[in-house]
C-alpha cells in the first residue's frame, strides 16, 4: 500500500506507484512524458501541434482516482491530470488493449514496409513493433486498400490505402492552417479521408502548406520530396528566405542536394507550421538557370571573367570615379534577402572604403515610414510585440495586410483567432480573406488610411474612449492632438474614405473597448505618399487606448521580406548608421570614426528615388546593387531604367539574370541562403541563426564574401566573410545587439534588444518609451498627387498586391513548382466596372496610366469595389510596374505602389506591349 501525506496527496500524482509532481492543466499524457519521456506512452492520433483528440485510444493507461482505488482505462491525451491519481502505464490490460487496436489498424493497411517511403520512419510501423505485434489475426481488409494515389499536385501527393483515419491531417487543416479542405467522408469500415468535393489535390482549395503531410502518421499524405523518408546523410536547421513571419526550417540533405524541408516543432516561431513557398519552394537554388560565373559587359554583350578579372575592373573603375568625381558619385543598395552580417558589410563597404552614405536598401520601398514614424512616436521603428501575444489579446486591427497571403504562417494564426470569435478589425481596400472572417472590415479607397485613422481617433476622443492614466504618465503632446481631432469634419472624412462613419465608430469602439488590442499594419500602410504620418497615426492608437508596454497589445509591423528589420538594424540607410545613429550628429559620427579608424562624411546620403535623379542628373557615376531586381520592382520602370543605363558602372550581385542584371556593367554570382551562414532578424525583432545547408554552387560566393573581397582589393584590411567575427563587431557598434553571439542563438534566436549577459527582451516599451515619452502626432487628410495630377484623365485606382504562391518579382518561386500553382498576373476588377467595358472573366485588359500601358487577364471578382483594380507584379512578361509612379512618401520616399491613377478598356487585336512581348489587344 502507498502511503502519503496530505501535503503530498496535493501536490503529487503516481505513475506506476511512483510519485510524480503535477502541474495545473496538463493532462495525464503530458504527466507521464514530462516525467518518463515522449516515448513511454504510444500514440497515433496525437502531435505536438494538435489539440488532443482521443480517436485511436492507442495511448489508453489504467487511472485510479486514489491511491490503491479502482482503476479505469481513459486515454491520456485528453484526460486531465488530477492531483493524487495514480496512472499504469503498461498494465496486461493495457498492453492487449493496444496490441488489439494496433492489430486492427493493420487489417486494413498494405504491408509494404520494406518498399514503403517512410519505412523506418512512420509512426505506425514504431507502434506495431513497441506493443509486440508480429502477425495479424484478422482478415484483410478491402476498402481502402484499392484507393488510388492523387499525383495531381506538384507536390501534395496521397496514397489513401494506407491511411488509418487517425483525424491527424484534417486537424492540422483546420486547426494549424485553418483551411477545412480535408474531411471525413462515408462511415464505419468506408470512412475515408477526401478533399474539398471529394476531389484531387490540385483541384480542391488547398494551399499546399504541406501542414496534413507533415501530421501523417504514415505516407497517406506525402509530398513528391518523400520528406519523411530517413534515407538522407544529415538534417541543418535553418531560417526561411521568404517573408518577414522567419520560419524555422529543417532541412534534409542527400549526397550534398537538398531532399526535402520540415517545420521543426518546437521553433518558437512557427510551431512546426510553414507555407508552400518554406516548405517546398526550394529547387530555385540549384537551377539551371543559376548564375555560376562573374560578367563583365565587353562591347555591349555580358561575357565570363574569372573573379579576378572582376574585382580588378570594379576597383580600378571605382577608384576613377572617386578620383575623379568624389565618393558621392558612387552609391550602394543592400539587400532585405541577405543577411545581417552581409547587410552591414554592405554599408561599412560604402561608408568606410568608398566614403559616402549612398547606402540605401530595399526596406525603403517597404516600411521605411514605419521605422520613421515609429521613431517618431515611440523612439525605436520596430515592433513592440511577439506574434505569441495573440494568446493574450482580446481585439485585433490588421491595416493595410494581407498575411494569409504576404506572412502565411502568422496568416493563419490570425485567421484561427478570429474564427474563433475573437474581435478582428481588417481596414484594407480588398476584401481580403482574413476580412471575411472579420469582426469588422472597413474598406476604404486607396490612399485615404489617414482620414479613416482620424475618423477612429475622433471616436476614441469624443466618446471617451481614452485611457487617461496611460496618456498623464506616458505621453506628451496629448492636448494640442484633442484640440485638432476634435476639429475634423466626419461628412467630409466618410465621403473621402467611402465607409459609413457608423461601421467606423463600432470598430472603434470595439478596439478602444478591448483589453488588449493588437495592431498589425503592412505595406497598404506605408506604401503611400503619407504613408509616415498613417505609421503615427497608428502608434496615436495604441497610446490613447493604453495599448503599449504589455502582453497582447503594441504597434507591430508585418515585415515583407525575411530581413527588414535586419538591414535597417545594421545601418543601410543614407541617414542612420549601424544602430541607427545619426550620421550628422558630431557624437554619432565621431564614434563611427573611432570605431572604423577613417574620416566618414558628416552628410545625409541618397535615398533610392534620389539615386534615380542623381544618375539623371550626372551627379552618379556608379551603383553597387547586392541582389536587387530594381527593373522589375520599383515603379516607373522606364525612368528606372534609363537612370541605370546612365550609369557608368552598374555592378549587381545575383543568383538569377534578372531585368536589372541584363542591363549591369558587372554581374557578380551570388549564393543563395541554403548555401551561406549568418543570421536574418525577423519582424518581431527575433535574430535567427541561417546555417549553411550545403556548399555554394561551384563559381558563385556569398555576397559576405563578395563584399570583403572588394574591400580588401580596394585596400581596406577586412577579415574573411564569418558571421561569427562579423556578429562580434556588429555587437560592439549596435547597443542592441551588445549581447548576441553567434553560438548563443540557439534554435529560436534571440529578441534584440539583447543585454550584455544575453538576455533578449520580448516586449518594447514596458515603463517608458526609447525617447522618454510616447509623442502624440496629428495630420490632417491630403490626396495623393497622383490623383490630383491624373485622377481625371484615368479614374480607376489600381493598387499592387502579393498573392501566396509567389515572392515579389518572382525571381525564385518561378523556378519552383509554385508556377504550375499560380501561372500568371491578372487583374482583379468589380464586375460593375467589368460590365461597364464589356469585358468578361479571362478577357485581357489594357491598364494605361500616364507613364505607359500593360495588358493583364481579367478575373472578375467581389474582393475590389467598383471603382478599385488590384494585381501583382510577379511576372516579368507583365511588367507591372510599368505604369507605377514617381510619387512617393513625403518624409521616407516609400514608392507609392497602392495608389496609381489608369483607364481601362477590353484589349483587341494584336498588340506588342512595352516590354515588347505580344499579347492580345
Amino acid at each position: 500500500m502507498v502511503k502519503v501525506s496530505a501535503v503530498e496527496q496535493a501536490s503529487v500524482a503516481y505513475i506506476n506507484d511512483k510519485p510524480y509532481e503535477v502541474k495545473s492543466g496538463e493532462t495525464v499524457l503530458s504527466f507521464i512524458r514530462r516525467h518518463l519521456g515522449k516515448t513511454r506512452v504510444p500514440t497515433l492520433c496525437d502531435a505536438p501541434n494538435l489539440e488532443p483528440f482521443g480517436s485511436c485510444r492507442v495511448c489508453s493507461v489504467e487511472m485510479a482516482l486514489q491511491p490503491n482505488g479502482p482503476t479505469k482505462v481513459v486515454a491520456s491525451c485528453h484526460t486531465p491530470m488530477p492531483a493524487n491519481a495514480s496512472i499504469y502505464t503498461d498494465t496486461e490490460r493495457i498492453t492487449r488493449l493496444r496490441k488489439n487496436i494496433i492489430e486492427l489498424v493493420l487489417t486494413d493497411h498494405p504491408l509494404d514496409c520494406l518498399t514503403c517511403e517512410v519505412n523506418n520512419n512512420c509512426e505506425l510501423q514504431t507502434v506495431a513493433a513497441r506493443v509486440g505485434i508480429r502477425d495479424v489475426r484478422y482478415p484483410e481488409g478491402k476498402t481502402h486498400l484499392d484507393r488510388k494515389k492523387d499525383l495531381s499536385h506538384p507536390y501534395m501527393t496521397s496514397d489513401m490505402s494506407k491511411c488509418i483515419n487517425c483525424f491527424r491531417c484534417v486537424r492540422a487543416c483546420d486547426e494549424v492552417q485553418g483551411e477545412f479542405v480535408l474531411s471525413m467522408a462515408g462511415r464505419g469500415f468506408d470512412s475515408h479521408i477526401i478533399k474539398s468535393f471529394d476531389e484531387s489535390f490540385m483541384q480542391s482549395d488547398c494551399v499546399s502548406c504541406g501542414a496534413c503531410a507533415q501530421a501523417c502518421p504514415t505516407s497517406a499524405i506525402s509530398d513528391v520530396f518523400e520528406s519523411k523518408s530517413l534515407h538522407v546523410d544529415k538534417k541543418v536547421r535553418t531560417t526561411c528566405t521568404y517573408c518577414g513571419v522567419g520560419c524555422n526550417l529543417e532541412v534534409a540533405v542527400k549526397e550534398e542536394k537538398v531532399k526535402s524541408i520540415q517545420a521543426p516543432y518546437d521553433a518558437e516561431v512557427n510551431q512546426g507550421h510553414t507555407c508552400l513557398k518554406g516548405r517546398f519552394a526550394f529547387s530555385f537554388y540549384n537551377h539551371p538557370d543559376r548564375l555560376r560565373t562573374p560578367l563583365i559587359r565587353k562591347n555591349g554583350e555580358l561575357v565570363p571573367a574569372t573573379w579576378d578579372e572582376a574585382y580588378d575592373f570594379i576597383a580600378a573603375k571605382l577608384t576613377d570615379i572617386k578620383k575623379n568625381y568624389g565618393p558621392d558619385y558612387i552609391a550602394g543598395i543592400s539587400s532585405a534577402r541577405c543577411t545581417n552580417e552581409e547587410n552591414y558589410l554592405m554599408q561599412k563597404f560604402i561608408r568606410v572604403v568608398i566614403g559616402t552614405n549612398n547606402i540605401d536598401s530595399c526596406a525603403r520601398v517597404c516600411h521605411s515610414p514605419t521605422a520613421l514614424g515609429m521613431q517618431k512616436s515611440f523612439g525605436t521603428g520596430a515592433a513592440t510585440n511577439s506574434i505569441e501575444d495573440l494568446k493574450y489579446a482580446d481585439c485585433i486591427l490588421v491595416i493595410g495586410a494581407n498575411p494569409t497571403d504576404g506572412h502565411p504562417v502568422t496568416g493563419a494564426k490570425f485567421k484561427q483567432f478570429a474564427m474563433k470569435g475573437k474581435t478582428t478589425i481588417v481596414i484594407d481596400p480588398r476584401r481580403t480573406e482574413l476580412a471575411r472572417y472579420a469582426t469588422y472590415h472597413l474598406p476604404l479607397r486607396p490612399g485615404t488610411n489617414v482620414a479613416l485613422l482620424n475618423m477612429m481617433l475622433h471616436y476614441i476622443v469624443s466618446e471617451g474612449l481614452e485611457n487617461k492614466a496611460f496618456i498623464e504618465a506616458r505621453t506628451e503632446g496629448y492636448e494640442d492632438f484633442r484640440r485638432q481631432i476634435l476639429n475634423v469634419n466626419l461628412d467630409e472624412l466618410e465621403k473621402i474614405t467611402g465607409v459609413d462613419r457608423h461601421l467606423v465608430r463600432d470598430a472603434t469602439r470595439a478596439y478602444a473597448g478591448a483589453k488588449a488590442a493588437m495592431a498589425f499594419h503592412g505595406l497598404g500602410v506605408t506604401e503611400h505618399s503619407y504613408g509616415t504620418y498613417a505609421i503615427m497615426l497608428i502608434t496615436d492608437l495604441a497610446m490613447i487606448t493604453g495599448n503599449v508596454g504589455r502582453r497582447g497589445v503594441g504597434v507591430n509591423p508585418l515585415r515583407g521580406q525575411n530581413n527588414v528589420q535586419g538591414a535597417a538594424d545594421m545601418g543601410c540607410q543614407p541617414h542612420q548608421g549601424a544602430g541607427y545613429f545619426d550620421v550628422t550628429q558630431p557624437e554619432n559620427f565621431t564614434l563611427y570614426e573611432k570605431f572604423y579608424g577613417v574620416k566618414l562624411p558628416h552628410h545625409i546620403g541618397y535615398k533610392i528615388p534620389q539615386m534615380y535623379e542623381a544618375s539623371l542628373d550626372n551627379k552618379l557615376k556608379a551603383l553597387w546593387l547586392m541582389g536587387e531586381d530594381l527593373v522589375q520592382t520599383d515603379p516607373n520602370t522606364h525612368k528606372v531604367m534609363a537612370a541605370l543605363k546612365k550609369l557608368d558602372l552598374l555592378v549587381v550581385q545575383e543568383l538569377f539574370m534578372t531585368e536589372t542584371a541584363k542591363i549591369a556593367t558587372v554581374v557578380l554570382p551570388g549564393a543563395s541562403f541554403l548555401e551561406k551562414s549568418g543570421t536574418f532578424t525577423n519582424g518581431e525583432r527575433r535574430i535567427q541563426r541561417v546555417n549553411k545547408v550545403v556548399e555554394p554552387l561551384e563559381g558563385t560566393k556569398p555576397d559576405g564574401q563578395i563584399v570583403v573581397d572588394i574591400m580588401n582589393r580596394m585596400g581596406f584590411a577586412q577579415a574573411a566573410y564569418d558571421p561569427d567575427t562579423v556578429l562580434k563587431e556588429i555587437s560592439q557598434i549596435v547597443p542592441f545587439f551588445k549581447g548576441v553571439k553567434w553560438n548563443e542563438l540557439g534554435d529560436n534566436g534571440k529578441q534584440w534588444p539583447v543585454k550584455e549577459d544575453g538576455t533578449d527582451t520580448k516586449i518594447l516599451h514596458t515603463d517608458t518609451f526609447k525617447r522618454g515619452k510616447g509623442k502624440f502626432h496629428y495630420f490632417d487628410f491630403q490626396e495623393s498627387q497622383e490623383i490630383l495630377k491624373h485622377g481625371k484623365e484615368y479614374p480607376y485606382i489600381i493598387t499592387t498586391n502579393r498573392e501566396l504562391e509567389h515572392y515579389n518579382a518572382g525571381t525564385m518561386t518561378r523556378r519552383t513548382g509554385n508556377v504550375e500553382i499560380l501561372t500568371e498576373d491578372v487583374l482583379m476588377i468589380n464586375p460593375a466596372d467589368a460590365e461597364k467595358h464589356l469585358i468578361k472573366e479571362g478577357d485581357m485588359v489594357c491598364v494605361e496610366s500616364a507613364r505607359g500601358k500593360v495588358d493583364l487577364k481579367a478575373r472578375i471578382t467581389t474582393e475590389v469595389k467598383p471603382g478599385v483594380l488590384s494585381s501583382t507584379f510577379h511576372f516579368p512578361e507583365i511588367n507591372l510596374n510599368v505604369i507605377g509612379s514617381d510619387e512617393h512618401d513625403v518624409e521616407a520616399l516609400c514608392p507609392e505602389y497602392k495608389v496609381i491613377a489608369v483607364n481601362i478598356r477590353k484589349s483587341k487585336g494584336n498588340y506588342k506591349n512595352q516590354r515588347g512581348v505580344k499579347v492580345d489587344q
